[in-house]
């Protein structure tokens, strides 16, 4: 699917999102899940061609035919890793079962809210005049919170002249995507003059001890996103200082139970969490919606509305009201594929038994 215009961060620029969907049909109802995984393996170890095959030759096969949701996870254990296709798989069987049962992906989750407030992710651009004009775009859409992704080069700039334009009541955030070292952590602290909501994954993803050290010398919060893949994850970045704030996003942590599971551990600990995006389709930012209204998603997430990302999505698009997105609340994710539109977009459909 085409991107309305170029999305850049510190690793790489993309025009296209390739979408892996898993469907699953069951005797009762059916349902859908989207693997948020890229093209290329360069967010995170895991691609879509590389999630598809795991999935084909090994996630499946594993999975019990009358899978409970809660049993997934336990069924694909013995497969190492991969947890951006485990989470489309068990996304799915939980869409179906919950459609059987007519209970929404809200409801189930624990939702609090009927709306959400949205946030928008701003891309490295070619110049700051660039930049400005795209934030005024957002901020005239009604968005709540900008975040700016930055990297060597592009960061005091470009958050000084946004900080100018809109000034300090606009909530603001950066996102480095892992960029620096922590040789960068004076520079990282001039960043505090700003007022910035957070950082976001400054420094590389296996390394809690760096980002541990660097809270302690900047001001502007913490927080992580590739470093937390798990409950586990969050507890040890927590228990290190590593972190004050976590981005929860489903698909990097293997799906949306262990999302909840995230979400109770932070908010046991007074950490506030918001929810990321990975440039999801309609049935992705359903799910996505449905968990940024838990009660310990206290600050506005990446859950952009549909033309944010794509001219035409695959389901009715998430429209931004006073900014905030509608909770979803039919059976299930409560929102399914237009069959036309998913058709002249699918270029590969297979099916598995079980």
């Amino acid at each position: 699917m085409p991107l309305v215009a170029p999305f850049r961060t510190s690793f790489g620029t993309a025009t296209v999102r390739d979408v892996l969907l898993v469907r699953a049909v069951t005797p009762e109802a059916e349902g859908w899940g989207e693997c948020v995984a890229m093209g290329e393996p360069m967010y995170s170890a895991e691609y879509a061609e590389g999630a598809a095959d795991v999935l084909r030759r090994f996630l499946i096969p594993a999975l019990p035919k009358d899978a409970d949701p809660y049993g997934v996870s336990r069924a694909l254990s013995s497969v190492k890793g991969h947890r951006m296709a485990k989470a489309a798989l068990e996304t799915a069987v939980l869409d179906a079962r919950l459609r059987a049962s007519g209970e929404s992906f809200a409801g189930f989750l624990g939702a609090a809210r009927d709306r959400v407030p949205c946030g928008v992710s701003v891309g490295i651009m070619d110049s700051v005049p660039e930049l400005l004009d795209a934030v005024q775009g957002y901020v005239d859409e009604g968005y709540v919170r900008i975040k700016l992704k930055i990297e060597p080069g592009w960061d005091l700039a470009p958050v000084r002249a946004v900080r100018e334009r809109f000034g300090d009541d606009l909530l603001l955030q950066v996102d480095a995507n892992a960029a620096y070292t922590l040789a960068d952590a004076p520079h990282l602290a001039r960043l505090d003059a700003f007022g910035l909501l957070l950082i976001e994954q400054p420094l590389a993803e296996d390394d809690l001890v760096q980002h541990a050290s660097l809270a302690r010398t900047v001001r502007t919060p913490i927080c992580l996103d590739e470093s937390i893949e798990s409950a586990a994850h969050a507890a040890a970045a927590i228990t290190l200082g590593a972190c004050s704030v976590v981005n929860i996003k489903p698909g990097r942590v293997g799906g949306y139970l262990e999302a909840r599971r995230i979400h109770d551990l932070c908010q046991a600990h007074g950490v506030p969490v918001w929810c990321g995006g990975m440039l999801e389709t309609g049935l992705g930012r359903a799910a996505n919606v449905a968990l940024a209204a838990l009660p310990g998603f206290t600050l506005p997430g990446d859950t952009s509305a549909s033309r944010r990302y794509f001219a035409t999505d695959i389901t009715a698009p998430f429209t931004l009201e006073d900014g905030h997105l509608a909770v979803p609340t039919g059976p299930g994710l409560g929102v399914e594929p237009i069959p036309e539109i998913l058709k002249e977009v699918t270029v590969d459909t297979e099916w598995i038994p079980l």
